[in-house]
């Protein structure tokens, strides 16, 4: 159940950060300081990478349904909408205050990477 869902997140989101990038590259420049454009850009490239770390997670979990897998999944799940939707609010809608959600979902992006690797790291004691 849960790699299905990581597929569908990671699906959904690459598109989301397709649609996003072109607007980044081609409507976003016309009414945003070049600083924003490039806070913007660097939201959709994080989602990008971590779409498909998300669906990389998902393929794994075809063989392995560990817990650690569950929750790096679902970390970088969390940290996307942390780090690249508080991006994405404070250029788009201009929202204040929001600016401490950005770095705990880059926080919760390192803590899914951490705990991949130590799924990888218990899978090659195991095998």
């Amino acid at each position: 159940m849960m790699k299905r869902a990581f597929m569908a997140l990671a699906t959904f989101g690459g598109a989301m950060a397709t649609a996003l990038g072109a607007y980044g590259a081609h409507g976003l420049t016309k009414v945003a300081p070049p600083h924003l454009v490039e806070s913007f850009n660097t939201a959709v490239m994080y989602q990008f990478f971590h779409c498909l770390l998300l669906m990389a997670v998902a393929l794994w979990m075809r063989s392995n349904s560990s817990r650690l897998l569950i929750w790096a999944g679902t970390l970088v799940v969390l940290g996307m909408l942390g780090f690249s939707g508080s991006i994405y609010s404070m250029v788009l809608v201009g929202t204040k205050g929001i600016g401490m959600i950005t770095p705990m979902g880059g926080v919760l992006l390192i803590i899914g990477w951490l705990l991949l690797f130590a799924a990888v790291w218990r899978w090659e004691r195991v095998s």
